[in-house]
């Protein structure tokens, strides 16, 4: 039952073949056996994942049920949890217990009955490629257990990546600023799913850029990723970039035919820069679909390799704003001894933050003040809409973009941490998605010699994630990628 699809645990449950108690209690277990080394959760409450539990099965012997109605799952520590300690993987927020339910908690936890195991690792306010900028300490990556080596999950939803994959929860929700869900998806052996900017509630998501964040699901399969997403999408009036749309069923497309379906390969993804292995992987990938009945066509994204420049300059700049509310007087960490309110302000953003966190403020703060708003910020912005316009002419003749999610498999801890630009350039492929406020997601597609997984992204246009979905889903039913688990951890 531990790598058992959504779809099948939701019959389980039906079925009274489990209870969610039950359930609930062989995560518990192998979350106790096997976080000690992975570090994947923050907080773990007992108690409060199997009362859930228990609520859920009266809801179920009630007839009340959803499809996901009893089903565990691991929350990212950036929602905020009423009576959950809520850290964002910061040392700011160390002590903070959340007085309220994100949107995202509410729709997946209250409305469709699934059970909270505990609040999963992450890069410190989201701010990593790597998940190893949190407080709490580096997420190891399931596949390199046992190897000897150490090798980074991605982040910054690295901790909800390595949950999953290792069994110590069917599903996770992630968030995605640049890449955040699609990169650990790709590194773990994934699916993941950054849903078109404003389908998902930001309300309750401890914000990092704010015109860029967006909630989505990691889970193993596209199928499980349409399942949650139909969940947790929704207007909400509490989020003023929260779209008023009809409310969808993401799983209505799937099992459609892919005759006919254009794809489109944008030359720049397919240059140097990319590791051979996974660029392979990713070939093999296209003549998939191409036996599935899709046409290939060549598309120019011609100013995507400003994507991260670009990127590199708003998201420090939102982050400047929204982080500037942790001052040691409302929120957050406060100095314990400090000589005045501007000494008080210092030492508490000096210890409550760590250095990634502190270079991106410093960034922000930089390219907003006066003399360098309009050469850096305004430009970045101008730089934006060139690649959303991109974006636009190349669905004008394909349905959907494709290419490779991440330049590389996982990397070794600490081989990056001393290069931030190096760090960066490993959202090369996904940040411009996050810029034109498109959906884009990631499913496994191979391996590497070392044994890695590779992900294979596909970008789709706005609106779009039930083709999208139905896109992966039907690789998916031809391959069994997705079906494979890290070794040495039963």
């Amino acid at each position: 039952m531990i790598y058992a699809s959504l779809k099948e645990l939701s019959a389980a449950l039906a079925a009274r073949k489990i209870s969610s108690v039950e359930l609930t209690r062989r995560y518990l277990e192998r979350i106790e056996r096997l976080n000690p080394a992975l570090n994947a959760f923050i907080t773990v409450d007992a108690e409060k994942s199997l009362a859930a539990a228990r609520d859920a099965d009266t809801r179920i012997a009630a007839g009340k049920a959803t499809p996901l109605t009893g089903i565990p799952l691991a929350q990212k520590d950036i929602f905020c949890a009423k009576g959950w300690r809520t850290t964002c993987g910061s040392k700011m927020l160390e002590n903070f217990i959340s007085p309220y339910d994100a949107t995202v908690i509410v729709k997946l936890e209250q409305d469709a009955g699934m059970v909270s195991l505990g609040k999963v690792n992450m890069d410190e306010f989201a701010m990593g490629s790597s998940n190893e900028t949190s407080y709490y300490g580096a997420v190891q990556n399931p596949w390199a257990h046992g190897s000897g080596e150490t090798r980074v999950p991605g982040g910054s939803s690295g901790g909800s990546a390595a949950a999953v994959a290792a069994g110590l929860a069917p599903a996770a929700s992630g968030t995605d600023t640049g890449g955040s869900i699609r990169q650990p998806a790709a590194l773990c052996g994934l699916t993941g799913l950054k849903p078109t900017y404003g389908v998902v509630s930001r309300y309750g998501m401890i914000a990092f850029a704010s015109s860029l964040d967006q909630a989505g699901p990691i889970a193993h399969s596209a199928e499980d990723c349409a399942l949650l997403l139909t969940a947790m999408a929704g207007f909400d009036e509490k989020d003023s970039t929260s779209l008023e749309r009809p409310q969808e069923d993401y799983a209505r497309a799937l099992g459609q035919s892919l005759k006919g379906l254009k794809i489109g390969l944008p030359q720049e993804f397919f240059g140097d820069g990319c590791d051979a292995e996974v660029m392979a992987a990713v070939q093999s990938a296209i003549e998939a679909y191409k036996n599935l009945g899709a046409e290939i066509v060549e598309v120019k994204l011609p100013n995507s390799h400003l994507s991260v420049p670009a990127y590199y300059v708003i998201a420090p700049a939102e982050a400047s704003s929204n982080l500037s509310r942790f001052d040691g007087v409302r929120y957050g960490h406060r100095a314990a001894e400090y000589d005045d309110l501007n000494d008080l302000y210092r030492k508490s953003r000096a210890q409550g933050f760590g250095a990634e966190v502190k270079r991106r403020i410093l960034i922000g703060a930089y390219v907003l003040s006066h003399g360098y708003y309009d050469a850096y910020y305004l430009q970045a912005q101008r730089i934006r809409r060139l690649i959303a316009d991109d974006f636009a002419q190349a669905f004008k003749q394909c349905d959907v973009i494709l290419g490779p999610t991440s330049p590389t498999t996982a990397f070794k801890q600490g081989e990056k941490a001393a290069d931030p630009v190096q760090m960066y350039l490993s959202d090369i492929y996904t940040i411009a998605v996050n810029l034109a406020g498109l959906p884009g997601m990631s499913l496994p597609c191979g391996f590497d010699k070392q044994g890695l997984p590779i992900g294979l992204q596909l970008i789709g246009n706005y609106f779009d994630e039930a083709r999208l979905l139905n896109i992966a889903h039907g690789y998916q039913q031809a391959t069994d990628w997705h079906k494979r688990h890290p070794a040495g951890l039963d």
